[in-house]
């Protein structure tokens, strides 16, 4: 007996041939690639070499001027004995680098818990609350982030100059909280609206005010981005020269213009300038590092929406 081929008066079907793999692009072959271990090792390269001039200038901090004239900072790597807190101490007692230091936390402080603050309101009320010429008025700001800062050095200087401000910490934290609104009420106001429109309105049937949804509700949920805007506006300030060598006198200078003023008069006072310019350096990273878990969530959180 012969088994059953199909129906009968029809020929059975040819067998299939093998259907080949599809060769990979280029591009899927690299984007494979990405996850491989070399690439891991060469971006760890890569963040090494990244790192060498800021673990250079604590090396050289470390050092005495002496040691520092003589060789360079590498040397300290077979002859870790050069290694000495002494010009941090020189450092505290200069008053005009730790008066500075001060000064930039009076001007980085304030300038950003503002921009954060005035930002985060500006932006719910732009996305969540109806006024008359909303929209024309959230155009007008976002018109602002094309204005440079140079643009307006002068006129606001003749400004702070007129109404007695100029030269002290208040026309600079004026400055930047103006120059840092546009952005933050741009970035804030977009990431509230993409908040579901049906959690506030369940939030008003339970008989919370605009305040209370504002506190209760936009704001943890608009955290990430809350903490990205502020590390933004944190670095800019703390590392800002231009505004601050322009708005400042000898009393109100941050760190920035104080350590351009050590070079200045005093080319050689490299045991002031390297311990100087390492705190300069490391508090914003301190501060970014403290807070990267939520500017990867704000940013990712932005890149998903």
């Amino acid at each position: 007996m012969t088994a059953d081929t199909g129906t009968p008066g029809k020929a059975a079907p040819p067998p299939r041939a093998p259907v080949r793999a599809r060769r990979q692009s280029l591009g899927a072959r690299l984007a494979e690639g990405v996850g491989g271990g070399a690439v891991r090792v060469f971006l760890v390269v890569v963040g090494l070499f990244w790192l060498v001039p800021t673990i250079g200038l604590l090396l050289a901090s470390l050092r005495t001027p002496q040691d520092m004239a003589a060789d360079g900072w590498w040397n300290v790597l077979t002859e870790p004995s050069q290694l000495t807190f002494d010009a941090y101490r020189r450092l505290l007692e200069n008053d005009d680098i730790t008066g500075s230091l001060l000064n930039t936390v009076y001007i980085t402080v304030p300038a950003t818990v503002l921009v954060v603050v005035i930002g985060s309101l500006a932006g719910y009320a732009f996305a969540w609350m109806e006024f008359p010429g909303r929209d024309w008025w959230f155009l007008g700001v976002v018109g602002l982030l094309v204005v440079p800062v140079q643009v307006a050095l002068i006129p606001i200087a003749e400004l702070f100059g007129g109404i007695g401000i100029f030269g002290s910490l208040t026309g600079v934290v004026l400055f930047h909280v103006g120059f840092g609104l546009p952005f933050a009420v741009f970035l804030l106001r977009n990431f509230f609206a993409e908040i579901p429109r049906e959690l506030l309105e369940a939030a008003r049937l339970d008989g919370a005010g605009e305040l209370r949804l504002f506190l209760r509700v936009v704001m943890p949920l608009g955290g990430p981005a809350i903490a990205s805007l502020g590390i933004f506006q944190f670095l800019w300030v703390w590392n800002d020269m231009l505004v601050a060598l322009i708005f400042t006198d000898s009393g109100s200078q941050p760190i920035t213009v104080a350590l351009q003023t050590q070079v200045r008069q005093f080319g050689n006072n490299i045991d002031v300038l390297a311990p100087g310019a390492f705190i300069s350096m490391v508090i914003p990273l301190a501060v970014f590092f403290a807070f990267q878990r939520q500017f990867v969530s704000g940013v990712m959180a932005g890149a998903v929406k």
